[in-house]
């Protein structure tokens, strides 16, 4: 938004105020305005004329402003349905809201430490481990299904014949969903076996707790497995906001479960939160749905081509995500073994080392899923290959220096995220060591999500699989460090399936000279700049936190982590610009195009529908 424009809204909005404000005190008396008892409201009525003397109360200014209001709120609405057709938008679209997401996260694993940790850290852990089975079900069914199977296929039968899209949907929708629901029930009734599989540590009491968690969660998965596939539709339609939206109120629900319910349920106010959350998950994505044209049908039509070549395309990266399970599943086994509360340490790590991986990488895959899709049925590869790699070093772009500071302020940053009187120093120097471990393969996390996307994009599922099986042997071999050894085992598998991944996808795709020169000069430039970063980021935090700030003090931690923050990126941004990083001027001109958003907000609706059903806008 240029000043000019700002420089109008500022104006309108006072204009309303002062409509509105002389409209009031022109039905006060002026005795009362001139005679009130206190000295402060006498001055506060003079004030406030002398501010609005020069205006008239009447209500045609009124309605001018609301007209204007009006305007705002339709272009704010276009905005939410708007199709995102360039990569780099949309995914910045995914990672502003997931940012908000991961922030109403840590919130929300800051009460469950508040009202859990401490005395009671062994039922929190129980109540982690209570996800892993309904979470597992989840993604090989649901996650393996759209991401790798039904997106692609759903994609190239949009472009072709809308009804045969929308039927699909409703086939394999009615599939997955049956599915779940007879693999739910069977879970449901052994639920305490499943549960005294995985956690052998606990005891039968917790065992009991653990059981009943599981159910409770087994009917959020349902609300999850219908909004996935909202997300996957409207993730082809190119329009990514809603979607991204909906994780915000899922936590929410979790949130509002811990602070109303907890009182009353214990550990299971939690567990309400989270069915509510996925409720309103679903809801929130559904009217867009049906606005998109989706109808849902009462089929289950498997013999159907695309049913079929979805159904085909589904147990590979099933059994690929499995493999990724199998590393929760060795997490929760050999936690409950441990000192209580170490399963809770490890997933307080995981989710500040997800946030670089969820904000850059999956928000670009995800963006940049369609796309490739596209060009790869349309047999493109050179635009395919341009495109990968754009998209791998914008990753890397945003996914290092964000890393970078994880590693570098691990103690300062679990403080403030997680710091309470339940939460004590040596759990924050565990949990600190385990996030600096974490961070380390946070870049490597990013691009893996980009290049598995990749593979699924060219309809290929088994080469992760196999990569995948292959590398879980690493982290067998690892465990048994304690908590620190969990999180070396999840890094070092990370870092060399991205590096194997990525040299089976550069063999297929024979990246031509020039474009490979090109992405192997710009990751050692950020190699570089981000080494330099992390010390402009350790030595004025040294500095700082011996002689400036008593970090034993909540609001000099904020000052040194912020003043800290600041240095590191202006020297990133400094370095990106002197070594002429390319993508340092996309990043500008996403810069460029968000300022643009304020002509949009006050500029007239456009003529033409929001949203058109026309099969070219896949």
């Amino acid at each position: 938004m240029d000043y000019p424009s700002f420089r109008c809204l500022i104006n309108r909005f006072k204009h309303f105020l002062q409509i509105n404000c002389c409209g009031f005190f022109s039905h006060v008396p002026d005795s009362l305005r001139e005679n009130h008892p206190h000295a402060q409201v006498r001055l506060f009525f003079a004030f406030i004329r002398s501010q609005f003397s020069n205006c008239t109360f009447g209500y045609r200014h009124r309605g001018h402003i609301i007209s204007h209001m009006r305007r705002f709120l339709q272009n704010g609405s276009s905005l939410l349905f708007r199709r995102q057709t360039n990569i780099l938008s949309a995914a910045f679209v995914i990672m502003v809201t997931y940012g908000l997401s991961q922030v109403m996260g840590l919130i929300k694993t800051r009460l469950l430490i508040s009202y859990f940790f401490g005395s009671k850290a062994a039922i929190l852990d129980i109540y982690y481990a209570a996800f892993v089975i309904p979470d597992t079900l989840f993604q090989l069914l649901v996650i393996g299904s759209l991401s790798a199977a039904f997106i692609p296929v759903f994609t190239r039968y949009l472009s072709k014949s809308q009804s045969q899209a929308w039927y699909i949907a409703s086939a394999s929708l009615n599939l997955v969903l049956l599915a779940f629901f007879l693999l739910s029930l069977v879970i449901f009734a052994f639920a305490p076996f499943f549960s005294r599989l995985i956690a052998p540590g606990f005891n039968l009491g917790q065992i009991s707790v653990m059981a009943s968690l599981l159910r409770v969660m087994l009917v959020a998965q349902l609300f999850f497995t219908v909004s996935s596939f909202l997300t996957a539709i409207i993730h082809s339609h190119q329009r990514f906001l809603i979607p991204a939206l909906a994780p915000i109120v899922y936590n929410l629900g979790i949130i509002a479960g811990t602070v109303f319910l907890s009182p009353a349920l214990g550990i299971f106010g939690p567990a309400v939160g989270v069915v509510l959350g996925a409720f309103f998950h679903m809801a929130l994505q559904a009217p867009l749905t049906f606005r998109l044209g989706f109808r849902p049908q009462a089929l289950l039509d498997w013999r159907h081509p695309g049913v079929k070549e979805t159904l085909r395309l589904m147990p590979p990266r099933a059994l690929a995500l499995g493999i990724d399970q199998i590393e929760m599943f060795v997490a929760v086994f050999l936690a409950s073994l441990m000192a209580s509360g170490s399963l809770t340490l490890l997933n307080v790590a995981r989710l500040l080392y997800a946030i670089p991986s969820t904000l850059f990488g999956v928000t670009l895959g995800q963006a940049a899923m369609p796309t490739l899709s596209r060009l790869s049925s349309d047999s493109d590869q050179q635009a395919f290959r341009r495109t990968l790699v754009d998209t791998l070093l914008q990753a890397v772009f945003f996914a290092l220096p964000l890393s970078i500071l994880f590693i570098v302020l691990r103690v300062p940053i679990v403080r403030l995220v997680f710091g309470s009187r339940s939460f004590p120093w040596a759990a924050t120097l565990t949990t600190g060591k385990t996030l600096a471990v974490l961070a380390s393969a946070a870049t490597f996390t990013a691009i893996m999500q980009l290049v598995v996307r990749a593979f699924y994009a060219l309809h290929d599922t088994k080469t992760p699989l196999f990569i995948g099986l292959t590398l879980a042997v690493v982290a067998t071999r690892v465990f048994g460090l304690g908590v620190i050894g969990l999180a070396l085992a999840i890094s070092v598998t990370a870092v060399l399936e991205t590096f194997v991944l990525f040299a089976f996808l550069s063999r297929r795709l024979h990246l031509d000279p020039p474009l490979a020169s090109r992405l192997v000069t710009s990751l050692a430039k950020l190699g570089i700049t981000g080494l330099i970063t992390g010390f402009s980021l350790w030595l004025p935090m040294r500095f700082l936190d011996q002689f400036v700030f008593d970090t034993t003090r909540t609001l000099p931690l904020i000052a040194l982590t912020f003043s800290t923050s600041i240095i590191g990126l202006i020297v990133y941004l400094f370095l990106s610009f002197l070594f002429r990083v390319n993508e340092l001027s996309a990043f500008v001109a996403l810069l460029q195009r968000l300022f643009s958003l304020g002509r949009q907000l006050t500029s007239p609706p456009p003529a033409e529908p929001i949203i058109l059903p026309a099969p070219d806008q896949n």
